[in-house]
C-alpha cells in the first residue's frame, strides 16, 4: 500500500514534495549558508577567503556526486545514515546519524540566530545584543516547531517561494556588484596583502568554516520518502543545486574582496585597526554587525543601488535564514523517525500525529536540544564561531561516512538501479566478477579525512564538544540496543530488498522495481551456480 494510503497511526510519511520543492528544500539550507559564511571566511582567511570557499566547493562536488547515487538507489527517509547503515552497518549507521543530528540541530540555532541579526537590521534603533537575540531567536524555533508539527506541505510552500526570489536577489546582487562596484586593483591589493603575509592556520581555519557553505544535500535526501518520483526527480534536483551553490559562492567571496575591506569583517586586533577613531567597544560592536550580517554590509556598498538594495537583501536574508532554519526542524525529525524504524533509537520517535501526520515526538525532542545549544552558545564570548565550529565537526564526520559507504555499496550492493553514477570509474575484478570504484569517490573520502583533520586541529569548540557529542550518542547506543537485547556491535537482519521494492512502488518508479526484481533472481541464480537458467 503507497504511504500516502497509510493510516495516520500506521507511521506512514505523505509524499507531497515534487520537483522545485525538492530542490528548494536543498537550497534552503545551502542558499542560507553563504549569508554566515561570508563573514565568517573572509575574517578567518582574509584575501584567500575566495580560496577557502574554492577548496570547499570542490569538496562539495564530490558529496553532492556521492548523495545524488545513493539518494537515487535508496529512496527512503534517512538520507546519509540509511546509506551508512545499510552499507557498513548498525553501528556506524546510528554514528552517521547522530553526527548529523548535531548538524541539524546547530542548524535550527545557528539560522535561526542568523535570522534574527538580519531582521535586526531592518527595525531602526535594534542592535544585535545579547541575550535579546537569543530570546528572539527561541521565538522564531517555537514557530518553526508549530509550522512543522502542522505538515511537511506548509513547510516546503515557504521554501519554494522564499528560494525562488532569494535567487532571483543574490543574481541581481552579483551582476549589479561585478558592473558598479568591484575594483580589481583593489582586489588584486586585498588578495596579494594575505599571500604576502601568508598564515597556514587561517587559510585552514578559513576553509574548515567554509564547508558549512556547502552544508544541504542531506534535506534533499531527507525528503526522499516524501518526494514524488524520487529516483527521477532528485538526480536532476541535486546536480542544479550543486552547480548554483557553487557558482554563487565563488562569486560572492570574489565580488567582497573586491569591494568591502576584509578588515571590517574581522574582529581581532588586525581588523580593529580599519575602525580608526571608534573605541574599542563601538568597533567590536560594528564587526559584530557586519560579520552576523555579511550580505547586507556587502550590499551597503554598492553605488546608485546600496541604499535600495542593502535593505531588499536584509529581508530575504532574514527569511531565507528562518527556512534554513525550518530544515533544520524537518530534518532532525525525519533522521530520528528513520533511525527509530531501523531500531537504532526508541521507538517512541515514530509516534505520528493522528491529525497532522507528522513525526512529533522527534520534532519535540529535537527542537528542544536545539534551544539548549542556542542558550549554551550564547553563554560563549562569540556565538556564532561557537555554532559554526559544531556544525563543521558534525558535517565533515557525516559526510566521511557517506563516502565509505559509497565505495563499499559498489561491491555489496550492486543489484539496485542506479539512475545516477558517480563518474569516472574504474573496473576492478574481484572473486570473479567485476565492480566499479569511482575515482571522485576516493578523492572524496581523502578530502574530507583532511577536512575533519583541519577541523579538529583548527576549529577549538568542533574537536570538544563535537566528539563528547559522538562519545555521548554512542554510550545511549549502547545501552538502549542492550536494554531491548539487541546486538551492539552487529546489526539487526533486515529485508532490505521488500523494503527498497515498496519505496519503488510507492513512489511510481515501476520500471526500476521490476529491474531490480531480475537483478535479485539473477543474483539468487549466480549463487546456486545455475548461471544459464532463464529468468522467472
Amino acid at each position: 500500500m503507497a504511504a500516502a494510503q497509510h493510516s495516520a497511526g500506521s507511521g506512514a510519511l505523505k509524499r507531497a514534495v515534487g520537483p522545485w520543492g525538492s530542490y528548494t528544500w536543498g537550497y534552503a539550507d545551502v542558499g542560507a549558508d553563504i549569508y554566515v559564511a561570508l563573514g565568517l571566511v573572509i575574517a578567518t582567511a582574509a584575501g584567500a577567503a575566495n580560496v577557502a570557499f574554492l577548496f570547499a566547493g570542490l569538496i562539495y562536488v564530490t558529496v553532492g556526486l556521492a548523495y545524488t547515487e545513493l539518494s537515487a538507489m535508496y529512496p527512503l527517509a534517512g538520507g546519509g545514515q540509511v546509506w551508512v547503515m545499510r552499507g557498513l552497518g548498525d553501528i556506524f549507521g546510528f554514528t552517521a546519524g547522530w553526527s548529523v543530528l548535531l548538524a541539524f540541530t546547530v542548524d535550527i540555532a545557528l539560522f535561526a540566530f542568523i535570522s534574527v541579526s538580519y531582521i535586526n537590521r531592518l527595525l531602526p534603533g535594534v542592535v544585535n545584543h545579547l541575550p535579546w537575540v537569543v530570546v528572539e531567536s527561541l521565538g522564531l524555533v517555537l514557530i518553526l516547531l508549530i509550522l512543522n508539527v502542522r505538515g511537511v506541505r506548509e513547510s516546503s510552500r515557504l521554501n519554494e517561494i522564499a528560494g525562488g526570489i532569494d535567487i532571483l536577489a543574490e543574481s541581481g546582487l552579483i551582476f549589479i556588484g561585478f558592473l558598479l562596484a568591484f575594483a580589481p586593483h583593489y582586489y588584486a591589493q586585498q588578495v596579494g596583502y594575505f599571500w604576502g603575509h601568508f598564515d597556514t592556520s587561517r587559510l585552514l581555519l578559513g576553509t574548515s568554516l567554509a564547508i558549512i557553505s556547502f552544508v544541504g544535500l542531506e534535506s534533499i535526501s531527507q525528503a526522499a520518502q516524501e518526494t514524488q518520483r524520487p529516483t527521477t526527480v532528485i538526480p536532476r534536483t541535486s546536480i542544479a543545486l550543486i552547480l548554483t551553490i557553487l557558482a554563487y559562492a565563488i562569486a560572492l567571496s570574489n565580488l567582497a574582496l573586491g569591494v568591502v575591506s576584509w578588515q571590517s569583517y574581522d574582529p581581532s586586533s588586525t581588523g580593529r585597526k580599519f575602525c580608526g577613531h571608534l573605541a574599542r567597544a563601538a568597533c567590536q560592536e560594528a564587526h559584530r554587525q557586519h560579520e552576523n550580517a555579511p550580505m547586507v554590509w556587502l550590499a551597503t556598498h554598492l553605488p546608485y543601488v546600496g541604499p535600495f538594495m542593502a535593505p531588499v537583501i536584509a529581508f530575504l536574508g532574514a527569511i531565507l535564514l528562518l527556512i534554513s532554519s525550518n530544515s533544520g526542524v524537518y530534518g532532525s525529525s525525519r533522521i530520528v523517525y528513520a533511525m527509530a524504524k531501523n531500531d537504532l533509537m526508541p521507538k517512541f520517535f515514530t509516534k505520528i500525529s493522528p491529525r497532522f501526520n507528522t513525526p512529533v515526538v522527534a520534532l519535540l525532542v529535537f527542537c528542544a536540544i536545539a534551544a539548549i545549544e542556542l542558550v549554551g552558545a550564547g553563554l560563549t564570548p562569540n556565538t556564532l564561531q561557537t555554532l559554526a565550529e559544531m556544525y563543521a565537526f558534525s558535517a565533515a564526520v557525516n559526510y566521511l561516512l557517506v563516502f565509505v559507504a559509497l565505495l563499499r555499496l559498489r561491491f555489496t550492493d550492486p543489484e539496485t538501479p542506479r539512475s545516477f553514477r558517480v563518474p569516472w570509474n574504474v573496473p576492478i575484478r574481484r572473486k570473479g566478477e567485476t565492480y566499479s570504484v569511482p575515482i571522485i569517490g576516493v578523492l572524496g573520502m581523502l578530502s574530507l579525512m583532511s577536512v575533519l583533520g583541519m577541523v579538529i586541529l583548527t576549529n577549538p569548540i568542533g574537536r570538544k564538544f563535537g566528539p563528547a557529542w559522538v562519545v555521548l550518542g554512542l554510550i545511549f547506543y549502547v545501552f538502549y540496543r542492550r536494554r531491548r537485547r539487541l546486538p551492539v556491535l552487529r546489526s539487526v537482519p533486515r529485508d532490505w530488498s521488500a523494503e527498497q521494492l515498496e519505496a519503488y512502488e510507492d513512489s511510481g518508479e515501476l520500471e526500476l522495481a521490476d529491474e531490480y526484481r531480475d537483478a535479485l533472481r539473477r543474483r539468487k541464480r549466480l549463487d546456486r551456480g545455475d548461471a544459464e537458467a532463464p529468468i522467472l
